[in-house]
């Protein structure tokens, strides 16, 4: 998506439509793959996991009495300074995108804090669709978390993603589906655009699991869902590229920085719907639960590990390789 497209919104809770422009994707070095800590570590290296510093029990109490619609952004970067760091990072690496406005709801605590969803999953849009981390179609950029980013991730253009729809049986993702593969745009972005939602709907689930105890409206009711969507296509992405389009599974299989960004990817959907799977209802439908489960369908994990030369655990440590 261009930034000149910005106020195009389309909606699964809110949704950048992506255009023909430019993004961006980071990510380990080509040699390495991420450490439990954002580090790099050679991919001979011994097994390891993803995870990253929260704290949701941080006392904010004080910025809920003290909040107002003037100091919301002080406010956002001091929440997640305390509760989750790479919350902060970002909303101090974006806090002059004038955007911001369109997603933040300063009328509440409440509401601010379920709006955090939508305003992080978009602000992560804007930091990788910034022009100077991306080339549409050709390099991609992904922001991570606080000391993990991928950076000019090759992805070769591609195949629209509508042609993973034959792989979805059943109607767990409908919304999702009606709005990314079936809507005569949408469906007809590429693999830049699957990461670029994968990694926007995958931030937005931590922006409101570490604030949840505050969320009393249905604004973040689909955080989970949207994470667990979005790996759904990326992992069918993979399986149509193998089966379909041979020649462009081998050369997006030949980027290493590619394959560890899939990996990372994976072991932080993970990750982050562990962590948020005590506030199903709250954060998400019993159809997070549903897809994931799909996800882990042994012809999802073959591609999974045929792609990034990797074996990922299926037992209660889902966000670590084995």
């Amino acid at each position: 998506m261009s930034r000149r497209q910005l106020p195009r919104l389309l909606t699964a809770s809110v949704v950048l439509a992506l255009g023909a422009g430019t993004l961006a994707a980071s990510g380990p070095t080509a040699a390495a793959a991420p450490s439990a800590h954002g580090t790099l570590q050679s991919r001979a290296a011994a097994p390891y996991c993803y995870d990253e510093p929260s704290q949701p029990n941080a006392d904010v109490s004080d910025l809920k009495a003290s909040f107002n619609s003037s100091n919301w952004m002080r406010t956002l970067q001091t929440m997640y300074k305390r509760r989750w760091p790479s919350g902060e990072a970002l909303a101090i690496a974006q806090a002059k995108d004038k955007y911001w406005d369109q997603f933040v709801n300063k009328r509440s605590f409440e509401g601010f804090a379920e709006s955090m969803m939508v305003a992080i999953h978009e602000e992560t849009h804007m930091w990788d669709l910034d022009p100077s981390r991306t080339r549409w179609d050709v390099h991609i950029a992904a922001w991570i978390n606080a000391g993990q980013q991928g950076l000019t991730v090759p992805v070769h253009g591609g195949f629209p993603r509508k042609e993973i729809l034959p792989l979805i049986k059943d109607g767990l993702s409908s919304s999702m589906d009606d709005i990314y593969l079936r809507d005569r745009t949408q469906g007809e972005y590429r693999l830049q655009g699957v990461l670029a939602e994968q990694n926007a709907g995958l931030t937005g689930l931590p922006a409101v699991t570490v604030v949840q105890e505050y969320i009393k409206g249905v604004g973040a009711g689909n955080a989970r869902d949207i994470a667990a969507t979005n790996l759904r296509y990326l992992l069918l992405y993979l399986r149509v590229a193998k089966d379909k389009h041979p020649d462009y599974w081998a050369r997006i299989k030949a980027e290493p920085k590619l394959r560890d960004l899939v990996l990372t990817q994976f072991l932080r959907t993970a990750y982050w719907l562990e962590k948020s799977a005590p506030y199903t209802g709250k954060l998400g439908s019993r159809d997070a639960d549903k897809i994931t489960a799909t996800n882990y369908a042994p012809e999802n994990i073959a591609v999974l590990e045929e792609f990034t030369g990797r074996k990922v655990r299926v037992d209660a440590q889902k966000n670590c390789t084995a």
